[in-house]
């Protein structure tokens, strides 16, 4: 889910320079970035909700018992069908958005402190959402007990929209494999799914099989190459090197996969060489794609990643708070910019030609961008 693209910022008199050319006489390097910037309802339940697992960090794996598992189109507005095993993720990234989906689903439960059972104070959502993981224990037979081939030919069921399926809960739990066994009996089905951890090369083989009759894409989310730089980000997820290594495993035993460079934080990993990184990264690995797209912030992601920008990148702090007062995207004007810059890479490192490839990056960008985007006149930009 995402996209993006073009341009390396100048400066001192390269930059200016590179500003005065005609705009038909620049490279793709000297393309500037503009200055920066559901879940279905669950069942009710009558008790606390029973206790599967608990980690020594305080992590527990709670079961939630679902009516329903498939997430419509008409209710996501993204443009595919969509299935979560889990809600929350021990992974921690200090970006993602989808604390606010876990917020959501607890809101719905109803009180988080009788019915999650934590005997002290109710954690803060952002909090939750990486200590209360949410498992659907019942999720691979509702599904096979649901889901209609009919009512979703010609769009794309993808796994792992709001949680990582392959997070460390599935170690245990296996809910992403059992749901990968129950789609196995069916044909003409276009499966995606979208991961951080190389723990999915361990049903290579489910993907095998279900890649003989179904159109089967597996995406490895991936914002930076610099393991220094992901570990300030990301809290627990694999290494760069690990996940780079999956798309390979994956490449080389037939999986249709690519790369997601998602987020783009704007003036952290934006960059034009850190980008081209990534692409040549994803080239080596024998990526079929890659597509991108630019930081969102809901309210709880918001509360989570502001503080860590302002402890690790001080000088950002105030243009973002700034830039996402009044919105959870990006600027108008820093997307286009970002689209121009991520082709032009696309396009230097042989990913432009692929016809599937496209369509499946426009879908993703679409789905990506179902938020609202705050024109420039609307909104300050973030840089």
């Amino acid at each position: 889910m995402r996209v993006m693209e073009v341009g390396q910022r100048g400066s001192g008199a390269a930059g200016q320079e590179a500003s005065g050319a005609a705009p038909e006489q620049r490279t793709a390097q000297q393309i500037e970035l503009p200055d920066l910037l559901c879940e279905p309802l669950p069942s009710r339940p009558a008790s606390p909700l029973p206790v599967l697992d608990t980690r020594a960090r305080g992590t527990r794996f709670i079961q939630l018992s679902v009516r329903s598992v498939l997430n419509t189109p008409a209710s996501t507005h993204m443009g595919f069908w969509s299935i979560n095993p889990y809600v929350g993720c021990e992974f921690g990234c200090t970006y993602c958005y989808a604390r606010d989906t876990h917020r959501w689903v607890v809101e719905r439960l109803g009180s988080e402190a009788s019915l999650l059972r934590r005997p002290a104070a109710p954690l803060p959502p952002w909090e939750a959402f990486e200590k209360e993981i949410l498992v659907k224990s019942g999720v691979a037979e509702v599904l096979g007990r649901t889901l209609k081939p009919a009512r979703v030919a010609g769009q794309s069921l993808v796994i792992g929209t709001a949680t990582d399926p392959y997070q460390p809960a599935e170690r245990r739990f296996r809910l992403t494999r059992r749901i990968l066994e129950v789609l196995r009996s069916y044909h003409g089905l276009s499966i995606e799914i979208i991961t951080k951890s190389p723990l999915v090369t361990r049903d290579l083989d489910l993907l095998q099989a279900l890649s003989q009759q179904n159109e089967v894409n597996v995406n490895i989310s991936l914002a930076t190459a610099d393991p220094r730089l992901a570990r300030r980000l990301e809290l627990r997820s694999p290494v760069p090197g690990a996940r780079l290594r999956a798309l390979r495993r994956l490449t080389e035993g037939g999986v249709y996969a690519g790369l997601i460079v998602a987020p783009i934080i704007p003036g952290i990993t934006d960059d034009w060489a850190g980008l081209a990184r990534l692409m040549e990264a994803a080239k080596e690995a024998g990526a079929r794609y890659v597509i991108g797209s630019a930081l969102r912030l809901g309210p709880a992601a918001r509360r989570r990643f502001l503080p860590v920008l302002e402890r690790e990148f001080p000088a950002l702090y105030q243009r973002y708070r700034r830039h996402y007062a009044g919105s959870d995207m990006v600027s108008r004007s820093y997307q286009d910019a970002l689209t121009r810059r991520l082709n032009a890479l696309r396009q230097a490192y042989g990913f432009a030609g692929d016809e599937a490839s496209k369509r499946r990056r426009q879908r993703l960008e679409a789905a990506e961008h179902s938020g609202k985007v705050v024109e420039a006149a609307e909104q300050s930009v973030l840089l």
